[in-house]
C-alpha cells in the first residue's frame, strides 16, 4: 500500500530570503526584471528539490509569488483596478503597483496600493482585490500554468495549486464607485477559470489543488452552496482534470455536508485546527472521493506527535478504500520559517529536538506516509520523535513542577472577589484620583 504525500504550498522566502533579497533589488533599480524572473526561476527549482528529497512523492506548482498569492490570483483573471491602467500590466509594474504603491515624478506617476487585510486569523496579509461593475473578466495571465510546466520539465509530479473563484471573489470588495457585490459576478468570471484549467489539462496536470479557504467560515449555505455548484458544475466538464477542494485554518462544520456533493474528485482537511470533523467527516464524504488527511500543522514551530497523527491516519485508511487517502500538511507552509539548518549551532540540541520548520514538516508527512504503509521503514524516525515530544511535555524549561502544585492548590474561593463591585470602585477612583 503506496500513500500519496504531499503539502499544500511551501514558504516561498527561501532559507536565506533570496526572494526578499531580489526583489528589493529589483525594486532598488539594480536587478533587470529578467534576473528577477530567472532568480526566482531557480529557487522554485531548489524548493521542489528539497521536498522530492525529503521524501514527497507529489509537490506544489504556482504556490510561488513575487508578493502576495491572492493578488496572483486577482493579476491572473484580469481584476486590476483603472488607476493601474496605464501601468505595463504585461511586466511587473502594474503588479508591484498594486501590492505597493507606485510613486513616480519623472513620469507623472502616483497611485496607492491595494488594501491590505489579514490572511483569516494568520500574521500574513493579503493584497484586496477591488472588483468593479461588470468587470471584464481575462485570463491575463498564466503564472500558474508555466510553474507546472516548469515542475514537469525538472521530472517532477506535480499538481497546480489555483485559488478558487468562489473565495477570490468572497475575498475581494467592491470597487470605489460601484455598488455590485465581487460575489455576484461569479457567472463572468468562471468561463476565465475553464479557460484557465483548460490549459493546465493540456499541460499535463492529473490534479488540481482548489483552494476555497472561505469554506472554513460561517456561510450562508443558500447563497455559498448555489455558487460552489454554480462554478464547479462547469470545472467538471473539462477532461482529464480531478479537483482537490481545499480549505484550511478551521473545520469546515456545516458547510461540510454540502461541499461533500460538489463534482469533485477529493476533500482536503486541516486535521489539527478542524479535528472534530472527521468523525462527520468520514460518514459524509463519498468513498469515491480522495481524503487529503492534513494531519502536520502548517503554522506553527513544533514538531508534530507523529504516534498520535499516525493513528488518525489509520482510522481514515481503515475507513476508506485503499489509494483513497493523502497525507498533507495542514494548509501551506507558508506560515512556517524555512529550516531548521541555520539554528544548528546557536540552539542547544533539546530545544533543536523540540522545532520543526518548513523542511522538517515535509519529512514528518512523508514519514507519516511511510509509517501507514510499513511501520518498520521508519521505525527509529519514529522512536525519536516519541522522544523529542516527551521531552518538550515533561521539561522544567515547558512545564514547571512548582507552578503546577501551586494551580493544583487554587479553590474556587480564588476565583471569587472579595468586596463587591460598588466598594471596589469607590476604592479605585480614591486610589486613581477619579474622574481626571
Amino acid at each position: 500500500m503506496s500513500i500519496k504525500s504531499t503539502v499544500l504550498g511551501f514558504p516561498r522566502m527561501g532559507s536565506d530570503r533570496q526572494l526578499k533579497k531580489l526583489v528589493e533589488k529589483f525594486w532598488a533599480g539594480k536587478a533587470t526584471e529578467q534576473e528577477l524572473v530567472e532568480g526566482s526561476k531557480q529557487l522554485r527549482a531548489d524548493h521542489w528539490a528539497l521536498q522530492k528529497q525529503h521524501g514527497l512523492t507529489e509537490v506544489p506548482a504556482g504556490d510561488f509569488s513575487y508578493y502576495d498569492h491572492v493578488l496572483d490570483a486577482a493579476f491572473a483573471v484580469g481584476i486590476i483596478p483603472e488607476r493601474y491602467q496605464q501601468l505595463d500590466t504585461a511586466g511587473t509594474q502594474a503588479y508591484f503597483a498594486m501590492a505597493r504603491g507606485l510613486q513616480n515624478k519623472s513620469i507623472g506617476i502616483d497611485v496607492p496600493s491595494l488594501e491590505m487585510k489579514k490572511w483569516f486569523d494568520t500574521n500574513y496579509h493579503f493584497m484586496v482585490p477591488e472588483v468593479a461593475d461588470n468587470q471584464k473578466f481575462v485570463l491575463h495571465s498564466t503564472k500558474v500554468v508555466d510553474e507546472f510546466k516548469e515542475a514537469r520539465a525538472l521530472g517532477y509530479t506535480a499538481r497546480p495549486v489555483v485559488l478558487g473563484p468562489v473565495s477570490l471573489l468572497a475575498l475581494s470588495k467592491t470597487a470605489k464607485g460601484s455598488s455590485t457585490k465581487p460575489l455576484e459576478q461569479l457567472a463572468s468570471l468562471v468561463p476565465v477559470y475553464v479557460e484557465l484549467l483548460g490549459q493546465l489539462a493540456a499541460a499535463g496536470a492529473e490534479w488540481v489543488q482548489m483552494d476555497e479557504p472561505v469554506l472554513a467560515l460561517d456561510l450562508d449555505a443558500a447563497v455559498y452552496k448555489a455558487a460552489f455548484e454554480q462554478a464547479y458544475s462547469e470545472f467538471a466538464k473539462i477532461d482529464g482534470l480531478k479537483y482537490l477542494l481545499t480549505s484550511y485554518f478551521n473545520r469546515l462544520g456545516e458547510n461540510l455536508a454540502w461541499a461533500a456533493t460538489l463534482p469533485v474528485h477529493g476533500i482536503h482537511l486541516d486535521l489539527v485546527r478542524g479535528s472534530d470533523d472527521l468523525d462527520t467527516a468520514l460518514a459524509t464524504i463519498p468513498e469515491d472521493k480522495i481524503i487529503s488527511a492534513g494531519l502536520i500543522n502548517g503554522r506553527n514551530i513544533w514538531k508534530a506527535n507523529l504516534g498520535q497523527q499516525l493513528a488518525v491516519l489509520n482510522k481514515i485508511i481503515s475507513a476508506r478504500a485503499p489509494g483513497r487517502v493523502w497525507v498533507s500538511s495542514s494548509c501551506s507552509l507558508l506560515h512556517s520559517p524555512h529550516s531548521l539548518q541555520p539554528e544548528v549551532g546557536h540552539l542547544d540540541e533539546e530545544t533543536l529536538g523540540w522545532l520543526s520548520f518548513a523542511e522538517e514538516k515535509v519529512e514528518e508527512v512523508a514519514t507519516l506516509a511511510a509509517a501507514a504503509a510499513d511501520p518498520t521503514t521508519v521505525q527509529a524516525k519514529l522512536q525519536v520523535n516519541t522522544a523529542n515530544v516527551a521531552s518538550r511535555k515533561s521539561s522544567e524549561r515547558i512545564t514547571r513542577p512548582a507552578v503546577q502544585q501551586r494551580l493544583a492548590a487554587l479553590d474556587r474561593s480564588f476565583y471569587t472577589r472579595k468586596a463587591p463591585f460598588t466598594e471596589r470602585q469607590t476604592l479605585q477612583r480614591a486610589a486613581l484620583k477619579l474622574p481626571l
